[in-house]
C-alpha cells in the first residue's frame, strides 16, 4: 500500500489548474494565493515522483501523465462530493447546494415562472445554474462540474438516468403569409430554406428527425446561435425553422410577424427531462426535484 496519498485539496488544485490553464485564475477560483497553489502542486509532484505540469514563462502544459491523473482526480473528487451530498440528501432532501445545467432552448422559457416558486417552497436549496448547449452540458455532467441537467431528449448524453417531465411539441415557424393552411407536411418544406441551430444543440437533431428528410442535414442553412436569432431570420423572410411550443407560449414571437403551424410528424416533439449520472447516490433527490418541477409547471 502506498505510504503517502494525495490529498483531496491537492487534487482539487490540480483540476482547477487544468480547467483554467493559468496559475492566477486557478488560484482565484480556489480562493487561495498563487504561491499556495504552486507549492501544493510541487508537493503533489514530489509525492508522485513525476512531473505533471511543464512550466515556462509563457507556456503551461500538462504532461501525458498529468492529463491522465487529472481525469482520475475528477472521479475521486466527484466521489468525495457524492459522499457529502448523500448524507445531506438523507438528512433533508432538496437542501444545500445543487448544480444544474440547463440548455438554452429550455432555460429562458421554462425557468422564470418556476424558480421563484421553487425557492419559496425550498428556501434551503441553493440552486446554481449553468446555461450550456446540450453537448457541453452533458460533458459538464460527466466531468462532475454539474450534478444534473435539464435536457431535451432524445439526445446521446452518455451513461445517464433520467426522469421525464413533459413533452414539448415542435411547431413550424414562418414569416406571415409564407405558408398556407393550419398544418404543414415535412415534404412541403424547401430544404434550402430550413434554418437550424449550430451543432451541439439538440434542437437541431430534433428538427431534422421531425422532418425525416436526410438531405436536409447537408442542404439546410445551419446559421443560428439561438432561437431568438432564428426567429429574427424567419421574420426577415430568410427561411423557416422549428420552434418549441414552450418558447412560443413564453412569448418568443412577441413583437414579430412570425406565424406558427402544426408540423404533421410523429417526431415533431421532444421530451423534457432531468438527467443525472448513472448510479449517482443522489438519484432519490433528483427524482424528487423532477417531481417538484412537474408539479410547479402543472399546479
Amino acid at each position: 500500500m502506498t505510504a503517502y496519498l494525495p490529498t483531496l485539496r491537492q487534487l482539487q488544485y490540480l483540476v482547477a489548474l487544468h480547467d483554467h490553464g493559468h496559475f492566477g485564475r486557478a488560484a482565484e477560483s480556489c480562493f487561495i494565493t498563487q504561491s499556495t497553489l504552486s507549492a501544493s502542486l510541487r508537493e503533489l509532484e514530489s509525492l508522485l515522483g513525476s512531473t505533471l505540469v511543464e512550466r515556462s514563462r509563457r507556456v503551461l502544459r500538462f504532461t501525458p501523465l498529468g492529463n491522465r491523473i487529472v481525469a482520475k482526480a475528477r472521479l475521486v473528487l466527484r466521489s468525495a462530493e457524492e459522499l457529502a451530498d448523500m448524507a445531506q440528501a438523507e438528512r433533508e432532501p432538496l437542501t444545500g447546494e445543487l448544480r444544474m445545467a440547463v440548455i438554452p432552448t429550455i432555460a429562458p422559457f421554462l425557468l422564470p415562472p418556476l424558480l421563484p416558486r421553487l425557492r419559496a417552497e425550498h428556501p434551503q436549496l441553493k440552486l446554481f445554474l449553468r446555461e450550456e448547449p446540450s453537448a457541453t452540458a452533458c460533458d459538464s455532467l460527466h466531468r462532475g462540474l454539474v450534478d444534473c441537467v435539464l435536457l431535451a431528449m432524445p439526445f446521446d448524453c452518455g451513461d445517464i438516468d433520467h426522469d421525464a417531465l413533459f413533452e414539448d411539441r415542435l411547431l413550424i415557424a414562418s414569416a406571415a403569409g409564407e405558408l398556407s393552411g393550419d398544418e404543414i407536411r415535412p415534404d412541403e418544406i424547401t430544404a434550402a430554406r430550413m434554418l437550424l441551430l449550430e451543432d451541439g444543440h439538440c434542437l437541431k437533431d430534433h428538427a431534422l428527425a421531425a422532418c425525416n428528410r436526410p438531405e436536409m442535414r447537408s442542404s439546410a442553412m445551419i446559421l443560428g446561435t439561438s432561437l431568438h436569432t432564428l426567429v429574427q431570420m424567419v421574420d426577415n423572410r430568410l427561411g423557416v425553422t422549428l420552434v418549441p411550443q414552450m418558447a412560443v407560449e413564453a412569448g418568443l414571437l412577441d413583437g414579430t410577424g412570425v406565424e406558427v403551424r402544426t408540423l404533421v410528424s410523429e417526431d415533431a416533439r421532444r421530451k423534457i427531462a432531468l438527467v443525472w449520472r448513472q448510479g449517482s447516490p443522489r438519484e432519490p433527490e433528483f427524482r424528487l426535484l423532477a417531481e417538484e418541477l412537474r408539479r410547479l409547471r402543472y399546479p
